[in-house]
């Protein structure tokens, strides 16, 4: 059996995970441990094959951000990860596995521009929660040797039920709008089910190394809004001609890019020697919405 540790109490991506290997109760069994404050060091990482670190301070900001959230961003995506796989390895847990970020290449190109990356792109964090992200994974790197691996996870944006972020605001606007701006975009995304699947066969199968896990179909902004919308039995009218007034919105309001902007991996870099990708894109959205209406 596989003992597995998520640092990050009631974070949406371990929860998700833990009830995801409640499938297979005699092959793992996991634990949690809340991260805030100072307890956690108290508590024994020792018997734990794997620590499943999900704890962090996510981008909520637009813009310039205080001198106190900059730090925090620090303190926590940074020093606190650092700190915790400093202590995994000194208790002889053999792997670790870092919840990092497409951020750390940067922003999406705005509207009408590509920005595709590939296993050479450079990373080029735009802000300091990219760059936390990255002085993070290369503090985990320096601790790697054969007795303590490190798997680096940089996902795209991650939706499924109950996800926060971009994908539940388009949900509602799908469900009120009678028509939506059409912008020939192309993102890639990574579906809730597909990443706890991702990560139980990074486990399974004792990984190492950095993994950009991502949905087997790229996204387009205005086509997901008209899939919400259809899950929902509603139709959507999409208002193409919308492209050039967006881009000029752009310039002065970065969600406006977050949302039409472009951003996708190579799908060669998401490859695995494993099928992790169980769920396509449009039942991935008729699942979401379906879980999200027997909420209300």
């Amino acid at each position: 059996m596989k003992r597995i540790l998520i640092t990050g109490a009631g974070s949406y991506i371990g929860t998700s995970f833990a009830d995801y290997l409640q499938k297979w109760p005699e092959r793992y069994q996991t634990d949690t441990v809340d991260m805030i404050g100072d307890g956690w060091e108290s508590k024994s990482f020792r018997g734990h094959d794997t620590v499943f670190h999900v704890a962090g301070i996510a981008h909520a900001d637009s813009g310039r951000i205080s001198q106190a959230r900059a730090k925090l961003y620090y303190d926590v995506n940074t020093r606190l990860t650092i700190r915790t796989a400093m202590k995994a390895k000194r208790e002889g847990v053999r792997q670790f596995i870092f919840m990092s970020s497409a951020i750390v290449y940067g922003d999406s190109a705005p509207i009408g521009r590509q920005k595709r990356i590939t296993r050479n792109t450079p990373v080029s964090p735009a802000n300091c929660y990219g760059d936390s992200k990255v002085r993070a994974e290369r503090g985990l790197q320096k601790l790697e040797d054969e007795r303590f691996r490190v798997v680096i996870l940089r996902p795209p944006m991650i939706y499924g039920p109950g996800s926060k972020g971009n994908y539940p605001l388009l949900a509602k606007l799908a469900q009120k709008l009678p028509a939506f701006p059409y912008v020939d975009n192309c993102r890639s995304m990574l579906y809730i089910g597909n990443l706890t699947e991702f990560v139980r066969l990074m486990i399974e199968h004792d990984e190492r190394g950095i993994f950009w896990p991502q949905n087997a179909e790229y996204s387009n902004t205005s086509r997901l809004v008209q899939m919400i919308a259809a899950a929902h039995g509603k139709r959507i009218l999409l208002v193409p001609g919308c492209t050039l007034p967006l881009r000029i919105m752009g310039l002065a309001v970065g969600k406006v890019n977050k949302a039409f902007g472009n951003l996708t991996y190579d799908q060669a870099l998401s490859h695995y020697r494993e099928e992790y990708r169980i769920t396509g894109l449009k039942e991935s959205v008729r699942l979401t919405e379906r879980a999200g209406s027997r909420k209300q």
